[in-house]
């Protein structure tokens, strides 16, 4: 053997092929809840956009379940463009009412979400917290707003294990069996130098190993030590020495699905890869009656899964090709 490997054991916390789920926070997050959404389960990704720091995420769930509003301070303009402090640009709008809409359609779709989830993976990305001087209010995301206009500080063990907690009774107080799934980003930010990237992951690491003694409804899974322990190696890695690269992502997932799913999920997930695959497959010939036959068994094979999923695009996308 040349490298270690990791091998997570099971989750008591299964995932069936039924279950709701919420994902949010950093960039495993996105692509993690992308993944799952893909697979046919039914599942909220980053409703306000990519969250790094862990006390902005508890904040925006917050929001949601109490159906608060944000404060007017936290909404600006800049040449033309509104954004607010609490939330990523991607929820930016060309006038004040058009990003209060997106925040609050945001806010509606995740506190639905959070009444019926089965599982929320939580992704902490970083430490590092900012707040805006003048209002000493916490930032999840600066905009390209000068930095000496925050203040940056990093956050401590206490903050986030309360945070959480806060966070944790609030959503089991209208859905008591509420599973949760706490991860640490893999991705470096070396924007805070080696050093302090390293400081950072420690605290988030130590939070979550303290946050997974208080009960078994909280699970840890360890996509930080897969990629940083297990793959370690920077032909994993996209070309930017950052992001896990394809690859590593597939490899992860694999371990994923190997720790929550159930066998009747596994097996369909498997199923279901397939199909995509021929879903996605791209026709020399669209007309020819190799290929017709082959949308035919394609058909086949999704409509076995109609009573377990919602197949209708896929179904209306292939039927459309027939001849």
């Amino acid at each position: 053997m040349f490298r270690t490997t990791l091998d997570p054991k099971p989750s008591k916390n299964q995932i069936h092929i039924g279950d709701q789920l919420v994902s949010m926070g950093s960039c495993f997050a996105e692509n993690m809840g992308k993944r799952l959404s893909q697979h046919k389960l039914k599942t909220l990704k980053n409703p306000f956009g990519t969250i790094f720091n862990p006390l902005s995420i508890f904040e925006l769930i917050e929001l949601a379940h109490r159906q608060n509003t944000l404060p007017a301070t936290s909404f600006q303009e800049s040449n033309g463009l509104f954004f607010n402090y609490k939330v990523h640009s991607e929820l930016n709008g060309k006038s004040q009412g058009e990003i209060e809409s997106n925040i609050y359609h945001q806010r509606n779709r995740l506190g639905k979400a959070l009444l019926k989830a089965n599982h929320i993976i939580l992704t902490f990305g970083t430490a590092w917290l900012y707040e805006e001087k003048k209002s000493k209010m916490l930032v999840a995301n600066c905009h390209k707003v000068p930095a000496s206009q925050f203040t940056k500080r990093l956050l401590g063990l206490e903050e986030i294990m309360s945070g959480f907690m806060l966070a944790k009774e609030l959503l089991l107080s209208t859905n008591p069996d509420l599973k949760f799934i706490l991860t640490v980003s893999p991705v470096r930010h070396l924007k805070d130098t080696h050093e302090l990237n390293a400081v950072s992951k420690s605290v988030l690491r130590l939070a979550c190993h303290h946050l997974c003694s208080l009960g078994e409804d909280i699970d840890y899974f360890p996509a930080y030590e897969l990629m940083m322990d297990d793959l370690r190696d920077y032909r994993f890695y996209k070309k930017d020495m950052l992001h896990p690269n394809q690859q590593a992502q597939d490899y992860i997932w694999d371990k994923f699905q190997a720790t929550y799913f159930d066998k009747k999920t596994q097996e369909f997930v498997k199923a279901w890869a397939e199909i995509r695959s021929a879903i996605n497959h791209k026709a020399f010939q669209p007309e020819s009656k190799a290929h017709q036959q082959f949308l035919r068994n394609t058909i086949a094979k999704v409509e076995k899964h109609k009573e377990l999923v919602d197949v209708e695009k896929e179904l209306k996308r292939l039927k459309a090709q027939l001849i």
